[in-house]
């Protein structure tokens, strides 16, 4: 039987890797990106992947992504987000317009597609992987919108798995990475000493291919590696 992923933000950083991953070990991925011809490069390393470009906020898209996956799904990843205002701004200065959009991407979009991907997930006894971060626990300086993004992304996690124990539901702080997102909120600093995406794929797996309990985790300690 074909095990089914969804990836969102496949396009690049670690939906990518991700992506990459598991389908050279038999998955079966369903990504999209809000650009198509970078999602259509990504996925030429996907032996039967689909694409379907467009926006996680936008009903429809997610209509459509759910639809191209089929009626069994056996993995969620919701990886698509924003960083927000750019450069990071400290709190008394975020404008609220840019605060909604962030987390209309990164929590409420998030849910929606949860929702909408459900009755293929419980069918599958499925599993859905948040990708979170340690800025959702730390209170780091100009954060604070992205952060509260990810906390409230780790709550719905908690409470999800609570309400679906058919479910395997996690989130997961991949750890600091060499990224476009990383580039964005540190403009002009050299983050060419943080690892690539790739290097966190590896203890990801654990989360796609074992029954650990529904919760938080961080790819440190997936890994095996003592804070």
């Amino acid at each position: 039987m074909t095990t089914t992923a969804i990836i969102t933000g496949a396009s690049q950083g670690l939906g990518r890797a991700l992506a990459t991953d598991l389908s050279h070990h038999g998955w079966r991925i369903v990504a999209d990106a809000r650009t198509a011809p970078d999602l259509d490069a990504a996925a030429r390393d996907w032996p039967g992947a689909l694409t379907v470009p467009g926006d996680v906020t936008d009903p429809t898209h997610r209509a459509d992504l759910v639809a191209a996956a089929g009626t069994r799904i056996n993995a969620l990843v919701l990886n698509a987000s924003t960083l927000g205002q750019t450069p990071l701004p400290f709190l008394p200065d975020y404008r609220l317009a840019a605060l909604r959009d962030v987390f209309e991407t990164n929590v409420v979009a998030s849910l929606a597609l949860i929702q909408a991907a459900l009755p293929a997930l419980r069918a599958a006894g499925g599993r859905i992987v948040a990708i979170s971060s340690d800025a959702a626990v730390e209170g780091y300086p100009g954060w604070g919108g992205y952060g509260a993004s990810k906390a409230a992304l780790d709550q719905l996690v908690r409470v999800l798995a609570a309400e679906e124990p058919g479910l395997r539901v996690y989130s997961v702080d991949p750890g600091d990475m060499r990224t476009a997102m990383h580039a964005a909120a540190f403009p002009g600093e050299d983050i060419s000493d943080r690892p690539l995406p790739e290097a966190s794929v590896p203890a990801l797996r654990r989360l796609f291919t074992e029954d650990l309990p529904s919760g938080r985790y961080t790819a440190a300690a997936l890994a095996g590696v003592s804070a």
